[in-house]
């Protein structure tokens, strides 16, 4: 997902773990110094359950917590693997207003057939 987006944008999106000012660290799914961009991405197929929309916020946060990490201001990307997914983070909804207030944008890109079918088989087993 994070090198189809990097495609995309023409950049390289790296995992990068952040110190934390009073200890401990963050870790942050794609980061790109130049030019600045912070992503977290997440592959689920189909509509979002309720702790699993929280899980998204919970990634929005650690979104702007690193950006004040960085630098510079980056741009802020929630990465999906499917549009069902992210739907409810569009529109009307208070966690889609939430995130285009803070200016996080929200990117969906497109995996080979045979990548999401074993996305799909592997949240069957989660589930059972």
């Amino acid at each position: 997902m994070l090198s189809r987006l990097g495609e995309l944008l023409a950049i390289r999106l790296e995992k990068r773990k952040f110190p934390l000012p009073d200890g401990g660290w963050l870790e942050v799914d794609g980061v790109s110094e130049s030019p600045p961009v912070l992503c977290e991405a997440w592959a689920h197929q189909g509509p979002a359950k309720s702790a699993q929309k929280n899980k998204v916020m919970a990634d929005a946060m650690k979104l702007l917590y690193a950006a004040k990490l960085m630098p510079s201001p980056p741009r802020l990307i929630l990465l999906f693997a499917d549009e069902a997914a992210a739907l409810h983070l569009r529109g009307r909804s208070w966690m889609g207003k939430v995130l285009k207030g803070n200016g996080i944008e929200i990117q969906v890109v497109n995996l080979p057939d045979d990548v999401r079918e074993s996305i799909r088989a592997a949240q069957t087993r989660q589930f059972r």
